[in-house]
Parts: C-alpha cells; structure tokens; sequence
C-alpha cells in the first residue's frame, strides 16, 4: 500500500513540476513579437506530460498551467484557452499511445504528437479564442500563429525527442511510467 501511495504522490509532485515549468516558460520568459507573437515553450511539458503519462494527465497539467499562470500574472482567464490547453495535452498523449500502437519510427510518433496538439490546440481553439476575447480578426491571426507554431513546433519536436533520448531524465520519470516504450 505504501508503494502505491508514494507512486502516486511523486507522480502528482512530477505533474505539478511540469506545471511550475509551463507557467515560468509560458507567462515570464516568452518572447513577444508585437502584439499577436509570442514564442514561448509553454506547451513542452504539457505535451510532454500527456506522452510521458497519458492523456488525461496531459489535459491536467494543461488546464492547472493555465489557470494558476493567469491569475498569477493578472491575466482574464480565457475559457476557451484553457479548453485549448487541456487539448494539447489530450491530443499530444492519444496521438502519442496511437502511433506507438501502430509501430511508427520513434521520431514519427514525436513528431506527430507536436504536430497535432499544435495544429488542434495552439492554431485552431486557442485562436479562435483570442479573436473572440480580443475581438480581432480570425484568419490573420490564424495564419500568425500558424506560422508562430510552426517554428516554435518545430523546437519543442527536437526538444521532446532530446529529453526521451536522455536517460538521465529518463530514469527520473521512468517508475512513474507505465506504458512499455519507455521501460525497454
């Protein structure tokens, strides 16, 4: 019992980790590129974190991340944006667990989780989101993300593909893992 418990607690303890990392990362160390640009690695350890232990802790983290970094920063919490966070870490972990399950090349399956929790996540909800909030244009701003997630996309890919090829930071996150890719 008392293994279960200790498992339990350091997984709750990583997650909130990963939080603390998304919050730092996505409200005080983004860089900002006018008005519409912001190149932050927010999303990293919520992506990360649905690909490492799944989807629904994935969503978590996004929607803790979200919430604590706005009211810590004095931003208006934005539905729509914590709806958007909980689905990158949804679509990053499903998307991740399906191509493993379908056998796909490692960096493939990576590259995918990126790919898509970006596109559903970051460009289409969070988007239409701030044009809603912010009453701006949908299509500019659209096609501004796209681009902003396309480079920042592209870095958190090799980024997430360095930390699962580290087994330093493999072996910390490794008994809390219990999927098998991980622990060959």
């Amino acid at each position: 019992m008392k293994t279960g418990f200790s498992k339990t607690l350091r997984l709750l303890v990583t997650l909130s980790l990963f939080c603390s990392i998304s919050i730092v990362a996505g409200k005080y160390l983004a860089i900002r590129g006018g008005d519409i640009l912001r190149f932050s690695f927010e999303n990293l350890p919520i992506i990360l974190s649905g690909m490492l232990f799944g989807p629904l802790a994935g969503a978590a983290v996004g929607v803790v991340a979200d919430l604590i970094g706005c009211v810590l920063v004095g931003y208006a919490i934005n539905p729509i944006i914590t709806v958007a966070s909980a689905v990158i870490g949804l679509v990053s972990g499903s998307c991740y667990l399906l191509f493993v399950k379908i056998k796909s090349p490692y960096w493939l399956s990576i590259s995918a989780s990126v790919f898509f929790s970006h596109l559903i996540g970051s460009v289409i909800i969070k988007t239409y989101g701030l044009a809603v909030f912010y009453d701006m244009e949908l299509w500019v701003l659209m096609l501004w993300r796209l681009l902003n997630y396309l480079i920042v996309g592209a870095l958190e890919g090799i980024l997430v593909y360095v930390l699962l090829k580290n087994k330093t930071f493999l072996s910390a996150v490794k008994p809390l893992i219990k999927r098998s890719e991980y622990t060959k």
